[in-house]
């Protein structure tokens, strides 16, 4: 279903369903980031949903708090993922990628440069992070996610925002990911697509 008009960066309250249809596999993404083939087999067949609840902060509301939770059919276990949307380093862990340290802000995408990405990341990476957005993150705020696994080796940065998309001949609204990892010299890139599925 399409992104209401009422979603934004700003406001990403409700149900997410990722689209298969729609979204690269993220099975290679994933392989770099040494998640195991079990897992990665259970997440290609899972259906993934997200659970968002954005809120501004208590003290200083022009901080926005963005909790998730992860929930997959067929068995996969989800986890919560909290991000304090301020630009700190912070750190994270789950039984996916392990111990990690992970930053979230709000960038301009036209303003968007390799400096502001975890260390080891390419022009061409940020390249591929702004292009193919469309008219609306032009001008919107996107939100900045960078995570880096010491321990594992990969780094991983993700630019969320909206677009339109062509689903059965016509154009619709989506909530959208748009990442690169890379871990050495190998890089892979991704565009994950969320299909609305109503408010919580």
């Amino acid at each position: 279903m399409a992104a209401p008009d009422s979603a934004s960066t700003k406001d990403l309250n409700g149900k997410w369903v990722m689209s298969k249809s729609l979204s690269d596999d993220m099975g290679e993404v994933l392989a770099l980031q040494n998640v195991g083939w079990l897992l990665r087999k259970a997440v290609s067949v899972a259906t993934v949903t997200l659970h968002v609840k954005q809120y501004p902060d208590a003290t200083k509301p022009e901080i926005s708090h963005v909790d998730l939770d992860q929930m997959g059919t067929g068995g996969l276990k989800g986890f919560p993922e909290l991000r304090t949307v301020d630009g700190e380093w912070r750190p994270q862990s789950d039984y996916v990628f392990g111990e990690q340290k992970g930053r979230t802000r709000w960038v301009k995408l036209a303003d968007l440069k390799k400096e502001d990405g975890p260390e080891g990341v390419q022009e061409e990476d940020v390249e591929n992070l702004k292009k193919g957005w469309g008219v609306e993150m032009e001008t919107a705020d996107a939100i900045d996610f960078a995570v880096v696994s010491d321990k594992k080796g990969w780094i991983c940065w993700q630019i969320w925002g909206f677009t339109e998309v062509e689903v059965g001949g016509k154009k619709e609204r989506r909530y959208v990911r748009k990442l690169i990892a890379r871990k050495g010299k190998d890089v892979k890139n991704a565009t994950v697509f969320y299909d609305y599925a109503g408010s919580l």
